[in-house]
Parts: C-alpha cells; sequence; structure tokens
C-alpha cells in the first residue's frame, strides 16, 4: 500500500514546526521508506543532493570568518593526519576482507575526507563502475544517519566541550552535511567549529583525486581524469566572508532569516534522505563493503576521540 501523498506532506510540515528537529525528520523520513515507500521518488537523488547542499551554504550566512579560523585551527592539523591514515587503513581492510579494489578505495576515500562528494571526485579518477559507486555511497550513507544520532548523544555523555565535539565531527563524520547537522544538534560554536575543520578537509578532495588517478592511470588518455570539486563549500565560506566582512550593508535579521531558512531546509533534507532509503539499496551493499566502511568508521572515530580528550 503506497504512502499517501497528503500525509507525507504533513510530516514535512511537522518537522517544520516548533515540534520538529533533524534527528526527528531523519528518524520519520526511515519509517516512511521501511513500511509504505517514498510516494515521491523523482525527489531522490539530484534533487535532495543540491537541496541540501544549498541549505549548508545558506548557513555560512550565520558565521564569522575569524571566529570560525580561530575556532578550528587547531583541527586542522587533525585533520591533514586522519586523512592520509584513513586511506592507509582502508587500503589494509580492504585488502583483509577482500573488499573488490576500486570499491575499497571509495569507502576509504569517502571515510578519510567528506563522504558522498569525495567519492563522486574519486569515481572518475579511478573509472569506478556505476555499482561501485552506488555501493560505497550506500555504506557511507547509511553510517552518515547513525553518526547523526550516535554522536551528539555521546558527545553529551562524555560531557565534550564544544570546540571537541565540533573537531570530533568533522574528523569521524563522513559528509559536511551531517558534520553540520550534527554541529547544529550540539551547539552554535561547535558547529561552527565542525565546518570549519571539515572545510579544512575537503579541500584535500582534489589532490586526493588526482593521486588516485595517477596509481589508476592505466589506459586513461593523456593521463587526465576529471574531478568533481564540490563548489558549495566554497560558496559557504563565501556567504560567511559576507556575513563578515558586510554586516552593515545588510540588516542583520535579514542573515538570521537565511540561517533559519537554512536550518528548515536541513530537517526537510533529512526527512526526504530517510524516506529514499529502501531495503532492496541495502541488500545491493555487499556484507564485506559494509563491514569495511563501519569498522574503518569505528577505528576513526575512537582514535580522533582519543585525540580531541589528550591534545585539545
Amino acid at each position: 500500500m503506497p504512502f499517501p501523498k497528503v500525509l507525507f506532506i504533513i510530516l514535512i510540515l511537522f518537522c517544520l514546526s516548533p515540534y520538529g528537529s533533524p534527528p526527528l525528520a531523519l528518524a520519520l523520513g526511515l519509517i516512511v521508506a521501511f513500511t509504505f515507500g517514498n510516494p515521491f521518488p523523482q525527489l531522490e537523488g539530484k534533487f535532495t543532493k543540491y537541496f541540501l547542499q544549498a541549505s549548508v551554504v545558506l548557513l555560512g550566512f550565520g558565521m564569522n570568518l575569524a571566529a570560525l579560523w580561530e575556532a578550528g585551527k587547531n583541527g586542522i592539523l587533525f585533520t591533514i593526519a586522519t586523512i592520509f591514515g584513513t586511506l592507509i587503513l582502508g587500503y589494509f581492510l580492504g585488502k583483509l576482507l577482500k573488499v573488490e579494489d576500486r570499491t575499497s578505495t571509495l569507502i576509504s576515500s569517502g571515510t578519510a575526507i567528506c563522504g558522498g562528494s569525495a567519492i563522486g571526485a574519486v569515481a572518475p579518477a579511478i573509472d569506478a563502475k556505476s555499482e561501485e559507486i552506488s555501493l560505497a555511497l550506500g555504506t557511507v550513507f547509511v553510517l552518515n544517519s547513525v553518526a547523526l544520532f550516535v554522536f551528539p548523544i555521546v558527545g553529551h555523555a562524555l560531557d565534550l566541550t564544544q570546540n571537541q565535539f565540533g573537531v570530533w565531527a568533522a574528523i569521524a563524520i563522513h559528509d559536511t552535511s551531517s558534520v553540520v547537522g550534527a554541529g547544529q544538534i550540539y551547539g552554535p560554536e561547535a558547529m561552527a567549529v565542525a565546518a570549519t575543520v571539515k572545510l579544512a578537509r575537503a579541500l584535500w578532495i582534489a589532490p586526493v583525486a588526482l593521486l588516485f588517478a595517477f596509481i589508476y592511470r592505466k589506459g586513461k588518455q593523456g593521463g587526465k581524469a576529471r574531478i568533481a570539486v564540490p563548489w558549495f563549500i566554497f560558496l559557504f565560506v563565501a556567504a560567511a566572508a559576507f556575513r563578515t566582512y558586510a554586516p552593515s550593508i545588510i540588516f542583520p535579521s535579514i542573515f538570521d532569516s537565511l540561517v533559519n531558512l537554512a536550518k528548515a531546509g536541513m530537517t526537510v533534507t533529512l526527512f526526504l534522505i530517510g524516506a529514499s532509503l529502501s531495503r532492496e539499496t541495502l541488500q545491493k551493499f555487499g556484507y564485506m563493503a559494509l563491514l569495511q566502511g563501519v569498522l574503518l568508521w569505528i577505528v576513526i572515530s575512537l582514535v580522533s576521540l582519543w585525540a580531541v580528550f589528550n591534545l585539545l
């Protein structure tokens, strides 16, 4: 029995009410997906992706670049160290679990840098097949969904500071949108730190994709590979720069309205993401590839948690 479209819309409106929240929106979306299915499949894929990226860009209008740098500069060294540590660990885990080479590379890259954006950049560089890309994206998606719920709970249980949580989330959660979402749940400073550290992490997409293009260069005409750069991250920085250096041109209330619009957009998108998941999609993942992603994520989460406890 298909889920009534009117009720689907009512649930979205509920998520936008004072009673709604990003985690609740995701949970409701998952309930719809596993009971009746998404009545608006045309909203999956690119629409959801771009809608979420637009929400992240608008969040930049609520941030100050000077404050972002001061809050996140300590986490940049963690980012650089963990990127290559994750890639190396992912390589050996993939070999141990006998995961297909390109699938292993995509999962490791998505975990090391910024989830789906990194996978989308590395995939054409290594000539990954569509099923390999789908498998890696699915693994990252599932772990992002779990992290959005679990990280704020663990952070409060361990009494992490806003700065500690922001750095931890930026290193251990895959996608930028989920990092910002978890930071938003934990607190405004955590969101600012998480966004800044994740930005530094995302800047490594191009060099890492070029590195893998060189490694997998067999048969590439001219040795070149197209790299998909996540431009929305740089638009996020541009929005923050505009907010920082042009506060007198536009009334602060307008910036606040844009940030509120961003938060509403993120909440709706998380509902749509949850509603787009299906049992059939999960069955396509392959147990070893999913296990690689889970083990890699757990190790990185624990190592980065130790780091923020002892070094921040």
